[in-house]
């Protein structure tokens, strides 16, 4: 039923609200002045941080798109865009992961990719259930 899209959906809400704090964290002794602030440990992440929330409202706008519309019209819904959503949310994990611990780009590029096709496959499915109907 299309309301178990609401629990990958609202994790994924709670992870960009992690990452929020997360950076937070990392500006703190910037922000409250703390002069050794530009040699601390958070210095070097904190424009990664930065990057990767920006990221969370590029691609991502377009499964909360085709959740919304799968949520009001649960006619259209499969059980497979269920498992896709669990694929994206935990690939944005994964790639907020990389993105912020590492340099490696082809990683984090193959991470994007698993989470690019998920949505894909979402509104894919999507329009066949909209055309076919």
């Amino acid at each position: 039923m299309s309301i178990d899209l609401f629990a990958p959906l609202f994790i994924y809400i709670l992870w960009v609200g992690l990452l929020y704090l997360f950076l937070t964290i990392v500006r703190a002794p910037v922000i409250w002045g703390d002069k050794s602030a530009e040699q601390n440990s958070f210095s070097e992440i904190e424009p990664r941080v930065s990057a990767n929330l920006s990221n969370q409202f590029e691609w991502p706008v377009l499964f909360f798109a085709v959740c919304v519309i799968l949520l009001a019209r649960p006619e259209f819904y499969q059980v497979y865009q269920l498992w896709l959503a669990w694929v994206f949310v935990v690939g944005r994990m994964l790639h907020s992961i990389v993105q912020v611990f590492t340099t490696n780009l082809r990683l984090r590029g193959s991470v994007f990719n698993i989470n690019f096709l998920a949505v894909l496959g979402m509104w894919g499915l999507l329009a066949i259930r909209v055309l076919g109907a």
